[in-house]
């Protein structure tokens, strides 16, 4: 039963994602200001207000926020309708350079690189040099990654039409994403051959563990 729950709530928020991602390219492509293009720009906020709120430990924070999200966009209302593929084009930034800043403060003199942590975290104990290595170019070339897909962002919604922008943030985002993990996959392959394989499921639960340690 926990699996069956598991499974309709991961399809769940993939049906939610590929809906959100339409609407957005709609409003986008059609240029024309309206109230969906409104919401829509509010819904990350109202998800990360809600997030906030579900925490007993921020609790405060996130009643607060979502009191001030809704006072902003209530006074704001027209210009929000009018300049909601602003708001998309803020709100994809920020999530790249939060990417960005997470991979890169690990890189700093004295820190453990992410994908270290990531890596020992799976196999459960201290890397091999060679493969430690390796996972510090690995952070390495997600910090690139991440930075160059703000930039490119940042230089689509300025010099071409917004419909274009809208298709690569939208509907290329999540799958340069996969591609940089399977690239990686073989990579890896190819440069660590004695490195052990472990599946999909451990990967996932190591990350998980990680990011409780680390908070």
């Amino acid at each position: 039963m926990r699996d069956l729950f598991r499974i309709a709530r991961i399809g769940g928020i993939a049906v939610f994602v590929v809906a959100y991602a339409l609407l957005v390219h709609h409003v986008n492509a059609s240029g024309q200001a309206s109230t969906l293009g409104g919401v829509l720009a509010l819904v990350p906020l109202l998800l990360i207000g809600a997030a906030l709120v579900i925490r007993p430990q921020s609790r405060i924070a996130g009643i607060l926020f979502l009191l001030t999200l809704t006072s902003l966009a209530w006074w704001q209302w027209p210009a929000l309708q009018k300049h909601s593929s602003l708001v998309f084009l803020l709100q994809d930034l920020s999530l790249m350079l939060a990417l960005f800043a997470t991979f890169a403060r690990t890189l700093m003199p004295g820190c453990k690189p992410l994908c270290v942590g990531f890596a020992e975290a799976i196999h459960g104990g201290d890397l091999p040099p060679s493969h430690a290595q390796y996972a510090r170019q690995v952070t390495i070339a997600w910090v690139m990654f991440f930075m160059l897909m703000a930039i490119t962002s940042t230089v689509l919604f300025v010099f071409f039409p917004l419909a274009v922008w809208s298709f690569f943030v939208n509907f290329l985002t999540l799958p340069l994403v996969a591609l940089m993990f399977i690239v990686e996959f073989f990579v890896r392959r190819h440069v660590l051959p004695d490195a052990p394989r472990v599946n999909i499921l451990a990967a996932v639960n190591a990350y998980k563990n990680l990011a409780r340690v680390n908070h």
